[in-house]
């Protein structure tokens, strides 16, 4: 438990919750408990709905609070009081390396990418999705590989485009970047090479550079390739491997009102699968001399430890699966979910550390462990904090009763409707 309170101190939850206006000075609802019942009953799939958080929040908290009184602190500013927690956990907790590569050549090695969420269909103002009646917002991360930490998150709608969140800049020196298809950019690509950084993306199947040199001899009878474009002979080679020089024209940043057209050179890279008979076409600026092709394909596959997380919550916190259609509402479970990740991570750093050096926890087995012992861990943490709930009989009593005495109960109505009526 000093783990956890370590990474959100009581104090500082307070203190913040405060400064922000989250609740008022001498109101009873008590923040650490608020912030630990949503973290822990977003983890814990029974408890994914309002009226859940509620409970989690009523079984630990010393005094209870009724659903009025809990739906009415669903506000914007505890919206962004939990996005501030994220970004503090982001700076705090470690994400466990997903793939083996060799990343000591750079400065850090950055992962950028994004991720769909499917909202109620009446968020569709709020939220717009690429299709007429959907809502979906997006998920963008910017992750660190080599420190295994989340260094940016953004959240939009869907329409954003995930390049647009994407700044260049001299914070680029030295560093690589891996992209996905949603931010290729051929002045991208240019402005992080004139930044002295690194970048590798896979190739759009509509970019269709000229080849202007071979950077590996062939012997035979091997077609030639200066002054082809790439997409053009790419099907006729069987080679196991494509390497060349591209020149690429694009326009530059807008300057007194005009784009200038200009010219750079890259390199495209090809990796043969033999399964599918095909290549994996990669463009970058890193030079042969130190990564040759299959090097290529390997530093790409870092971004799987992207996917990996977006994976997880999905399919364990069912991150896109939010059936409510206020914003904030979707705002606060979001940003629950990732505290749920970040504090899933940081006890699967104290559990490896107890472990035996020869035990391995596999991320998803692990967060399903998690996920089912979630409840525990917020009982225990409570006690921890020297929270003393109202005894068991008392909740049960409180929870389970009918609230408006002018709504029916559902059975009630069943019954009264299934009764045969009286002729008159």
């Amino acid at each position: 438990m000093r783990r956890l309170t370590t990474l959100f101190p009581s104090e500082f939850l307070e203190e913040h919750a405060e400064e922000l206006g989250v609740v008022e000075r001498e109101g009873k609802l008590q923040i650490p408990v608020l912030v630990w019942a949503l973290v822990f009953g977003f983890a814990a799939g029974e408890s994914r709905t309002l009226a859940g958080f509620r409970r989690s929040y009523n079984s630990t908290a010393d005094e209870t609070i009724s659903p009025g009184g809990f739906y009415h602190r669903l506000t914007p500013s505890l919206a962004e009081y939990l996005r501030d927690l994220v970004e503090r956990g982001l700076d705090e907790v470690a994400v466990p390396d997903a793939v083996d590569a060799d990343i000591d050549r750079f400065r850090d090695v950055m992962i950028a990418d994004g991720t769909v969420l499917r909202l109620h269909e009446f968020l569709s103002d709020e939220f717009q999705a690429r299709h007429e009646e959907q809502a979906g917002a997006k998920l963008h991360l910017l992750h660190n590989a080599t420190d295994q930490t989340i260094e940016q998150i953004d959240v939009t709608d869907e329409k954003a485009h995930d390049s647009t969140l994407f700044k260049t800049g001299a914070w680029l020196y030295g560093r690589l970047v891996l992209f996905d298809l949603a931010y290729f950019k051929y002045r991208r690509f240019a402005l992080i090479d004139e930044n002295d950084g690194y970048f590798v993306s896979r190739l759009k199947q509509n970019a269709n550079p000229v080849i202007t040199e071979e950077l590996r001899e062939w012997r035979g009878r091997a077609i030639p390739l200066e002054g082809e474009q790439i997409q053009d002979v790419v099907a006729d080679l069987s080679r196991q491997y494509i390497d060349v020089k591209v020149e690429a024209e694009f326009k530059r940043g807008q300057y007194e009102g005009t784009r200038s057209l200009d010219t750079k050179q890259f390199r495209v890279v090809g990796v043969r699968d033999e399964d599918d008979d095909d290549y994996h076409l990669y463009i970058t600026n890193l030079p042969r001399e130190e990564f040759l092709p299959a090097d290529i394909g390997t530093l790409y596959r870092c971004r799987w430890e992207v996917e990996t997380l977006f994976r997880e919550l999905k399919t364990q916190y069912e991150l896109d699966e939010f059936d409510t259609s206020n914003p904030v509402v979707v705002e606060i479970l979001l940003y629950a979910a990732l505290l749920s990740l970040l504090v899933s991570r940081e006890l699967l750093d104290l559990v490896t550390e107890q472990a035996d050096d020869e035990i391995v926890f596999p991320p998803e087995r692990w967060a399903a462990t998690f996920r089912s012992h979630a409840q525990l861990v917020l009982h225990e943490l409570g006690e921890y904090l020297g929270y003393s709930p109202p005894p068991l009989l008392e909740r049960l009593i409180e929870e389970a009763q009918k609230i408006h005495q002018q709504r029916p109960i559902l059975q009630e109505t069943l019954a009264t409707a299934t009764q045969p009526r009286c002729e008159s």
